[in-house]
């Protein structure tokens, strides 16, 4: 497969922090791959510096063939990235509608007048964000929460779509949800980089893995090859490990 997003050597940090220490591996076009971990092991560092939002620095960094190391958020969003963050990040009240029109800027700025479109086919993946389309984006449940703010980065018509924590503090139900809409996005061919704690639903969605520990990757591989590696199990896949 053609690699999507190439990254080489990535150092990232805060001020004199450094989170990240020479993270290298690829995405390739229409797969998923997922980075699991414990709390603090640097996966949202991650995204953010893939995203231009933390300070980086690396061999390379390069995405659909262009190198992006030197570009800003705006530019990285105009070459086809998109992040769903961990808070979700919604306009409380703003409608839902509202707040999906305002993901289609993208679109937009390159002059796609039926940009709009999008609209439906968001509604008809999420037949709930439908329902509730006039509804403040803020009265929404937490599962709703995640699906605007997925419908959202789709409007963008993203390259690649990635996910910091899309399960966090969602009921298991609901989670498992969020997790057959993953895979269904990488069914309709999005590329998708997923940042997850719960490593049992992550490598069952994923095609790739990479364990992310105290700023290093520690293992990678196939992401079933991941889920029967005993290291694997014991830290991540055990009793109390469950979706």
């Amino acid at each position: 497969m053609t690699a999507l997003l190439e990254v080489v050597d990535l150092q990232a940090g805060y001020g004199r922090a450094e989170v990240l220490h020479g993270l290298s591996f690829a995405v390739a076009e229409h797969s998923v791959v997922t980075v699991i971990g414990p709390n603090g092991a640097g996966k949202s560092t991650l995204l953010g510096a893939l995203m231009g939002l933390i300070p980086s620095r690396s061999t390379a960094l390069r995405f659909a063939g262009e190198d992006i190391a030197r570009l800003t958020l705006e530019e990285r969003v105009m070459a086809g990235l998109a992040l769903v963050p961990e808070k979700r990040e919604l306009f409380g009240t703003m409608s839902v509608e509202d707040n999906l029109l305002l993901g289609g800027w993208r679109p937009q700025a390159r002059g796609d007048k039926r940009w709009r479109d999008g609209l439906e086919s968001v509604y008809t993946r999420f037949p709930r964000l439908k329902e509730r389309r006039a509804q403040a984006a803020g009265t929404l449940s937490g599962g709703e929460r995640q699906m605007l703010a997925l419908g959202r980065a789709l409007m963008g018509q993203p390259k690649l779509l990635m996910l910091d924590e899309p399960s966090l503090g969602l009921a298991p139900l609901i989670a498992r949800e969020i997790f057959a809409i993953v895979d269904d996005l990488r069914a309709s061919g999005v590329s998708i980089l997923l940042v997850e704690q719960n490593a049992r639903a992550a490598l069952r969605v994923a095609d790739h893995g990479h364990v992310l520990e105290t700023g290093e990757l520690g293992l990678s591989g196939p992401a079933d090859q991941l889920a029967s590696d005993p290291r694997v199990i014991e830290t991540y896949l055990g009793a109390g490990h469950k979706d």
